[in-house]
């Protein structure tokens, strides 16, 4: 096994600079922990970005990994294959939405959503009904259709000019809603819990002011689980914790266990849009990957694995509620299921090297914003370590804050 300093050389030598790396390289998991190539051991409060929601070799996964590859892994969509109708009857059942396209990530089902969404708006009221309303500190993705739908700037910088038809309404704010709406709009497309905007709900009374504004202006309504639906909130799909359903949803992240695969369903009035040649994908929807999401939500049954998400995260909510209690650098503690964040008053990146070094893994986004996605399988046993770690470098940011704000305080006055 090549070691760390040697695999950091060669991905320095020759791959993109797109990535600041964590400093650790690993070579292993088992349930909710990680190992480096050095052997050292981590608590896994993170799952890949949200896709190892059955954490690490899980031995089903992997049984069926194993007997599928002898099989058959690619076929492509010239031809059927006997996994790829079944999953789609699973999940449209489970959704109540009634047609399925199979992607290879979530960004793809963005990008499939966006074409769904302006052919319809064509079809049913001409070419300029094209407008496309989304949320401002949203990220819908990377690829251009998805950047132009997310409202960071520091994503889309550099990156101009974006794809028109894009506007922007702050989150919960229903009268400018309503003031966006007109017949021009084909489609509203939002996250219901921003994931990369630093885990920020949108509310059940906005979720169904959109519902009600679309069918007013014969538009769709379009979520994006990729980071917070197939589970993560403790029901299979996001918009069954708000109790509102959309006309299309875009899921991804731990729909096939780690394995690549995302997917958007729709409901059949506005699938018919997409006719033969119109949209496609050479790998989307592979026997492989088909029944890997189908033992992935046979798994979730089976292990009652929703009822644990709801269980043990609503246990870390209230470890999270209790270090704002006792820390002044953090100030609240937001999310629900196995989808949360702890909002700081200053820079996170301290305080998760710190916690990495003592074998805690989770990430910042929003500069100030510690998010956690673990995975399912998560036990009480493992928030207690977790918060373990986090108390001990709360503590030691917050001290060091106290003494440098300390220090500036008694510095003389010229």
């Amino acid at each position: 096994m090549p070691s760390y300093q040697e695999i950091v050389a060669l991905e320095q030598k020759y791959l993109l600079n797109t990535y600041a790396r964590y400093p650790v390289a690993f070579s292993r998991g088992k349930g909710v922990y990680l190992f480096d190539v050095e052997g050292k051991r981590y608590l896994d409060f993170l799952s890949g970005l949200g896709v190892n929601a059955l954490g690490h070799a899980h031995p089903r996964i992997v049984k069926v990994i194993r007997e599928q590859a002898a099989r058959v892994i690619h076929l492509s969509n010239l031809y059927y294959n006997e996994y790829q109708g079944l999953l789609g009857e699973k999940l449209c059942q489970k959704s109540g939405l009634d047609r399925a396209f199979f992607t290879n990530s979530g960004t793809e089902a963005v990008e499939g959503a966006l074409k769904l969404v302006r052919a319809f708006g064509h079809a049913t009221g001409g070419p300029q009904k094209m407008i496309v309303i989304a949320l401002e500190n949203s990220f819908h993705g990377r690829t251009m259709g998805a950047l132009a739908l997310t409202a960071q700037e520091k994503y889309r910088k550099g990156f101009d000019p974006m794809l028109e038809g894009v506007r922007f309404v702050p989150r919960n704010d229903i009268a400018a809603l309503r003031s966006a709406m007109d017949g021009t709009v084909c489609g509203v497309m939002l996250e219901p819990i921003q994931g990369e905007g630093g885990i920020f709900e949108t509310s059940p009374q906005f979720l169904r002011a959109c519902r009600e504004v679309v069918d007013e202006h014969q538009a769709a309504l379009v979520f994006d689980e990729i980071q917070c639906g197939m589970g993560r909130t403790g029901r299979l799909f996001a918009f069954e914790h708000f109790g509102v359903t959309p006309d299309v949803v875009c899921i991804a992240k731990p729909m096939a266990a780690g394995f690549p695969m995302g997917a958007f369903l729709s409901k059949d009035w506005l699938a018919q849009h997409i006719t033969p040649g119109r949209h496609g994908t050479t790998f989307g929807g592979g026997p492989l990957a088909c029944r890997i999401a189908l033992e992935y939500l046979a798994i979730l049954e089976d292990e009652n694995l929703l009822e644990q998400v709801r269980r043990v995260g609503g246990y870390l909510t209230h470890k999270l509620q209790e270090l704002v209690g006792k820390f002044s650098v953090a100030t609240e503690a937001r999310g629900v299921g196995m989808i949360q964040a702890l909002q700081l008053t200053i820079p996170g990146k301290p305080i998760l090297e710190g916690a990495m070094a003592d074998g805690l893994l989770f990430n910042i986004t929003q500069d100030t914003v510690a998010r956690f996605l673990p995975p399912f399988l998560l036990e009480e046993k493992h928030v207690d370590a977790g918060i373990r770690i986090l108390k001990r470098h709360l503590g030691v940011v917050q001290k060091a804050a106290k003494t440098t704000k300390v220090a500036v305080a008694n510095q003389p006055t010229l």
